[in-house]
């Protein structure tokens, strides 16, 4: 049986994931990341490379997964991580209800750009076999909003885990003036290049 290992805990990547019908369980990565690199698509990469590298190192020393893949079982783990980013500042999920008050005032009435990185990697009995890397980008332009309307957001708790301390699928959707690219890839997820490259993977029969 051929299943995606899922590399994060995300219920939004996980909906997405069922929305486009792939077979997956979530193994979410520990690891303690680390951001690399000098640009937002090398750094997202960089931080789906290692949560998928640590999760796939996992599953490798889990010995009932170590023989279903030796029995012929193609299992493909998914790492993926969203970053926002504002005049070249990486924006993160807040750590407080001021940081996130401080990161929606920066966003209102302006355009940034949100980034998700996702790697795969193959495995076999013993090792990674295959691994791949791409990061996809789309623009969110927001409305002005006053003080009130950001602080009466924030205080309904959903910024909290949420990159830029906002989720476009929820009540945040009143103040988004438009996007130019992938709505999935906000969410968490840009599912139609995921199937792409599972795809050409051979993940699905033809």
């Amino acid at each position: 049986m051929k299943k995606i290992i899922l590399a994060s805990k995300s219920p939004r990547r996980q909906e997405l994931l069922t929305q486009i019908r792939v077979p997956f369980e979530v193994r979410p990565s520990t690891v303690r990341e680390v951001m690399m690199g000098n640009h937002p698509e090398e750094i997202v990469k960089n931080l789906s490379r290692q949560k998928c590298e640590d999760s796939a190192s996992a599953v490798l020393r889990d010995g009932s997964q170590r023989s279903l893949i030796m029995a012929g079982e193609d299992r493909i783990v998914l790492g993926a991580d969203t970053i926002v980013v504002q005049d070249n500042q990486i924006l993160g999920k807040p750590g407080s209800y001021k940081e996130a008050v401080a990161m929606l005032t920066a966003l209102q009435g302006r355009t940034h750009q949100v980034y998700t990185g996702v790697t795969f990697a193959r495995l076999s009995a013993n090792e990674l076999a295959e691994e791949e890397s791409f990061a996809v980008c789309t623009e969110v332009d927001v409305f002005p909003m006053t003080e009130k309307e950001i602080k009466d957001y924030v205080s309904t708790g959903d910024p909290a885990d949420k990159a830029g301390a906002y989720g476009i699928q929820g009540e945040f959707a009143r103040y988004i003036r438009g996007i130019r690219g992938d709505y999935n890839n906000v969410v968490g997820l840009p599912v139609s290049e995921v199937y792409r490259h599972l795809k050409n993977w051979g993940f699905f029969d033809n």
